[in-house]
């Protein structure tokens, strides 16, 4: 192994097998932790560690898993996956057994939490679905609640149905009869783990809290990518651009590896508990991915036997309900009995004795090949694109839109996941469960739209709406409510149809990029606006001067982005949303709330355009005054970055002393960018700080390889203590990169660490 100077391992074998047992070593070395965590996590084995707490943690991850056929589940991830993880397996448990050995140091978090690291088991890689992407449920509750609450068109500003659609409530369904907190367990069992809380996961759920940001996240947790023609790059070779939104965290959600063994040379980023690479390149082709705004999961509500609530309904008969009973080891106490309940569509969420319901979730979780991005393990090593979209036909989940280049000039775009077939409705809302609602298997992958050598040279996606004019959607239901606002794509297109020789270095600018097109888009609405209020005057002056940016220096930003996160969608709901519903909507949909401002309508009142306007000002008044109260009255004085911060926290600070907090915790780093710009930085309006984002970027020379440039942060390494837990947060918040280095001449030249180390047999 070669560690490069920035943490980043170069794993050079003798074969596949001790390449993927390195792999496992390896991350374990770095994140054993996190990985750790991951599997206890996923498996419901928290409380064996943590205490009677996680209990109720455990049993709703434990619904989630995967309980089929694992010869079928194997198979669907190609020839390889499961020796690939056989091998990742083995090198993880073999650093883990040197830590309980003592031949290794156990990591400094264990110690703080008082565990151990667990032994694993091939399986587990695959069992837990519950870290992955899916879509829509949150969003089918809300739309419900919404509906029982004032009736379907009063959620016109929850989400904007794309392509154009009308929801329409599915016959017999009472959306009234949907619990508050339906989805208690599932929020339970996909929620990061924390610790120190002072009471229990369980009991700090909020339902409200949880539907409320269920649109927030369709327009804050996304990614971009995009692939240009070497016809319109300066050096006449493709390049292949991604840097995938999530959570921010420290650890990474990724991590850096390359992989090299006879027949194999990839190099990327994947998940740090997953064999494989997941984004990056193999020497011949380059493949990156956004999540695609497929729906692949539904609520069912099922009918209880009045006198067996053993069985539900399904078409004239009742079916018995299967019921599994499973112990949950407690650390510092006796084991505690559980009871996961399930229909032929999914696990039980909740039931209602008095209306003798049932409430269960139908996912593609519980098909084959469905455990998330561990389909990669199959495309990473394609040699061409007939062989890559071979692989795609295996994709599951989560739903991803994948940008490919190859060495010989071709590129390409083709989606992928497990898309159910909906006939008789449409995905947007729960639906009876007694037969008349089923998925009719899944769409092929040349059902999906794909492109092959854009006429355009380029092709780029950021989870917009991306279905083709004339796509047959009411054929091929993909999904309406999960494609987030096009803000981010239309500056990303506007780039590259400016740029007739797009180069490595206009990409990282890209990625960078600070445009607001919806501040542009506001700008014009405010230009012919006029107020005898000296702080709306100065408001709108501020706002007309500006550039449209969010860099962290400008003053305009910081009111822009105060405005539009907390003023404007409000004001717009109080005035147009029933009242009954509003604070189902406390926050409207980015998309929806743009129609609506831009086409004002009957909503509005008599005078729809003089409402709309009065509410911009009124708004705007309301922002510059909070403005000034954050950062002074002053105008000279303010700038976005002052608010806009990025922290990383460890999940384990609230258990360490002072100064291992201080080493755990990174940051504060001024940000410039936003939710919508390229530069996504999406922050809760609390405090500004960041809370979702490109935590990994990377730009590929397709050809050049050592020319390419990545970036992770805060650091490859998980370990508090090491040198790689923070060093390349800096270069991250300050738009820089690192070398992706591939030829060994190249790695061996930025070696910072070479060891050998012989895989056991």
């Amino acid at each position: 192994m070669i560690l490069d100077h920035w943490g980043i391992p170069h794993l050079y074998t003798a074969n596949r097998r001790d390449a993927f047992f390195m792999q496992g070593y390896n991350a374990a070395r770095d994140r054993l932790w996190q990985i750790d965590l991951w599997r206890k996590r996923g498996l419901g084995l928290l409380a064996k560690d943590f205490g009677p707490a996680y209990v109720e943690q455990d049993r709703a991850a434990r619904l989630f898993l995967y309980r089929g056929d694992m010869d079928k589940e194997w198979q669907s991830y190609g020839p390889n996956a499961k020796d690939y993880a056989d091998a990742f397996i083995a090198g993880v448990n073999a650093y883990v057994q040197e830590t309980r050995d003592g031949t290794q140091p156990l990591p400094e978090e264990f110690k703080l939490a008082g565990s151990r690291p667990d032994l694993w088991h091939v399986d587990d890689i695959v069992r837990i679905r519950s870290h992955g992407l899916t879509r829509n449920v949150e969003l089918e509750v809300q739309r419900a609640q919404i509906a029982c609450a004032a009736g379907l068109d009063a959620g016109r500003l929850q989400a904007k149905l794309e392509p154009e659609w009308t929801a329409k409530l599915p016959d017999g369904l009472d959306p009234c009869s949907i619990p508050r907190d339906v989805l208690k367990d599932y929020t339970l069992a996909t929620d990061p783990v924390k610790f120190g809380a002072g009471k229990k996961a369980a009991q700090a759920y909020d339902p409200d809290v949880l539907l409320a940001q269920a649109q927030a996240k369709v327009d804050t947790i996304g990614s971009n990518n995009w692939v240009v023609s070497g016809r319109r790059t300066a050096t006449s070779r493709p390049i292949l651009a991604n840097d995938p939104h999530r959570d921010h965290s420290v650890p990474s959600l990724r991590y850096i590896v390359h992989l090299i063994a006879p027949g194999m040379n990839v190099i990327g980023a994947g998940e740090p508990a997953l064999p494989g690479i997941s984004i990056g390149h193999n020497g011949r082709i380059a493949f990156g991915l956004t999540i695609f705004g497929m729906d692949q999961e539904d609520l069912y509500v099922e009918a209880l036997n009045p006198g067996n609530p053993d069985q539900v309904r399904f078409g004239g008969n009742w079916e018995p309900v299967r019921i599994l009973r499973e112990k949950v080891e407690v650390r510092g106490g006796a084991p505690q009995d559980i009871e996961m309940r399930f229909t032929r569509h999914g696990p039980v969420l909740a039931t209602d004795t008095k209306r003798n319901l049932a409430f269960t979730l139908r996912s593609v979780w519980f098909e084959p090949g469905t455990s998330a991005y561990f389909g990669s393990s199959d495309y990473m090593t394609a040699k061409n694109w007939p062989q890559f979209q071979a692989a795609m036909k295996r994709w599951g989940a989560p739903s991803e839109n994948q940008v490919y280049a190859d060495t010989k000039g071709n590129i390409g775009w083709q989606p992928g996941g497990m898309a159910p077939r909906r006939l008789s409705y449409d995905g947007l809302l729960p639906v009876p469960g007694d037969g008349r609602y089923e998925w009719q298997g899944f769409m092929r992958l040349d059902e999906l739209p794909s492109v092959f050598n854009p006429k355009a040279g380029y092709f780029a996606t950021a989870n917009q709406m991306n279905l083709p004019p004339g796509y047959p959607i009411e054929q091929r239901r993909i999904g309406f409510d999960s494609w987030a606002n096009p803000a981010r794509w239309d500056r990303i297109v506007e780039v590259l149809e400016d740029k007739k020789k797009f180069s490595l270095a206009d990409a990282m600018d890209l990625q960078n990029d600070d445009t607001s097109m919806l501040g542009r888009r506001l700008i014009a609405l405010l230009k012919p606006l006029r107020s005898d209020d000296l702080q709306i005057t100065n408001g709108l002056q501020l706002l007309r001067d500006w550039n449209a940016s969010d860099d962290r220096d400008s003053a305009a930003a910081a009111l822009f982005e105060v405005w539009i996160s907390k003023h404007i969608g409000p004001a717009l709901v109080n005035a147009t949303v029933p009242q009954a519903a509003r604070s189902l909507i406390p926050k409207p949909s980015v998309g929806a709330m743009f129609d609506l401002l831009e086409k004002p309508d009957a909503s509005l009142g008599a005078d729809p355009a003089k409402t709309r306007d009065t509410l911009l000002l009124q708004s705007i008044g309301a922002a510059v005054a909070d403005v000034s109260k954050l950062l002074g009255e002053d105008t000279s004085q303010w700038r976005w970055g002052r608010l806009h911060h990025a922290q990383f926290d460890h999940a384990l600070l609230p258990l360490a002393d002072p100064s291992t907090q201080a080493q755990m915790r990174v940051g504060p780093l001024e940000l410039g960018g936003a939710s919508n710009v390229p530069h996504a930085a999406s922050y809760r309006s609390s405090d500004f700080r960041l809370t979702s984002g490109a935590s990994f970027r990377m730009v590929l020379d397709v050809g050049n390889w050592d020319a390419s440039r990545a970036i992770n942060t805060p650091g490859q390494s998980g370990n508090p203590f090491s040198p790689h837990y923070r060093d390349l947060a800096p270069l991250w918040a300050n738009g820089r990169y690192v070398p992706l280095l591939y030829s060994r001449s190249a790695v061996e030249n930025a070696a910072s660490e070479i060891v050998t180390y012989k895989p056991a047999r």
